[in-house]
């Protein structure tokens, strides 16, 4: 995977939208880029779940998990069958859980935080949907880059030196 660094994406390309700084790297690859699929769910993570047992194909799953931070939606198993099964990352607008094992996983993650308790599993939320937080609203199909300085959002794919 080429290195990517934010600050430079931003300085090449003023059009990309950046979120609030309100992210932490929990992954083992701490800059991951790929094509945008979405999860919208709220304290289920079945979707989640649903999602990484697919193939990625270097894809980042964006889960709008309504900021929650009252259980995790990721852990060490999804996080290890996401990156068996090709996906560049995961961005969590809500909690992770298991960060020692994360930061071992061949994937790049951030959430807002960590949490030991478990999600809920009712099969709730929907898939491959725009979702919105942050100040900005993620599309499937859009590219998201992502460092230590920060998450950038594009509509295309970006050139990278």
């Amino acid at each position: 995977m080429p290195a990517i660094v934010t600050p430079d994406l931003c300085d090449s390309y003023p059009e990309v939208a950046v979120l609030e700084p309100m992210f932490v790297n929990f992954g083992g690859h701490e800059t991951f880029f790929g094509p945008v699929r979405t999860v919208k769910c709220f304290e289920d993570n079945s979707l989640v779940r649903q999602a990484v047992n697919e193939p990625g194909d270097g894809a980042v799953l964006v889960v709008d998990a309504g900021g929650s931070t009252r259980c995790a939606l990721l852990g060490d198993r999804l996080a290890e069958q996401a990156a068996g099964n090709g996906w560049a990352g995961v961005v969590m607008y809500g909690c992770v859980r298991d960060v020692d094992e994360l930061a071992e996983t061949e994937l790049g993650i951030q959430a807002l935080a960590a949490h030991p308790r478990k999600s809920e599993k009712h099969g709730e939320g929907q898939r491959d949907v725009p979702v919105s937080f942050d100040g900005a609203t993620i599309e499937p199909g859009q590219w998201l880059y992502a460092d230590n300085n920060g998450i950038l959002i594009a509509d295309d794919r970006l050139a990278l030196d």
